[in-house]
C-alpha cells in the first residue's frame, strides 16, 4: 500500500505544558516520517482562516483565542493510512473518553485544550498542509 500524509499541530497547551518532544516522539514511534514541521505562532486572522468550517459555531471564538495564545508546531506526517492511523494515535477529542495509550488520554487537558490536532480526512490533510507550509519546505 502507497504511504500517504496528513497534517497535525501540536496546540498552545501541549507546548505550554512541556509536552512537544514526548508528542513527537510518539508520532514517530508510531511510524509516521516528519515531511514537514516548524514552530511558529498563528495570527489571529490565519486562525481564523484555518478554523473557519467552524465560524458558526458557539465554540469559534474561544478556539481562536485559544490558537493564538501561544506558539504552535505544525508538522505533515507520512505513513500509510497516515490520516486514519494518526487519528487513532491522538485519541477522541475528549481526553476522558480517549483510549489508553493515546496522545490525547496523556497530555490533553481537557475537550478545548486537547494537546493536538489532526486531519479528518485526505483532502483536508492536503488543505491543511498547503496552509501552513509552501512546496519547499516539504520533504
Amino acid at each position: 500500500m502507497a504511504k500517504n500524509r496528513t497534517f497535525t499541530m501540536l496546540k498552545p497547551d501541549a507546548l505550554e505544558n512541556g509536552h512537544m518532544g514526548k508528542i513527537i516522539d510518539m508520532i514517530i514511534q508510531a511510524g509516521f516520517e516528519i515531511k514537514a514541521m516548524k514552530f511558529t505562532r498563528l495570527s489571529t486572522e490565519q486562525a481564523r482562516k484555518f478554523y473557519e468550517v467552524h465560524a458558526e459555531r458557539p465554540f469559534y471564538n474561544e478556539l481562536v483565542a485559544y490558537m493564538t495564545s501561544g506558539p504552535i508546531i505544525a508538522a505533515i506526517l507520512e505513513k500509510e493510512n497516515a490520516v486514519s492511523d494518526f487519528r487513532a494515535l491522538i485519541g477522541s477529542t475528549d481526553p476522558a473518553e480517549a483510549a489508553e495509550g493515546t496522545i490525547r488520554k496523556a497530555y490533553a487537558e481537557s475537550k478545548g485544550r486537547n494537546a493536538v490536532h489532526g486531519s479528518d480526512s485526505d483532502e483536508n490533510a492536503e488543505i491543511e498542509g498547503r496552509f501552513h507550509f509552501s512546496v519547499e519546505e516539504i520533504f
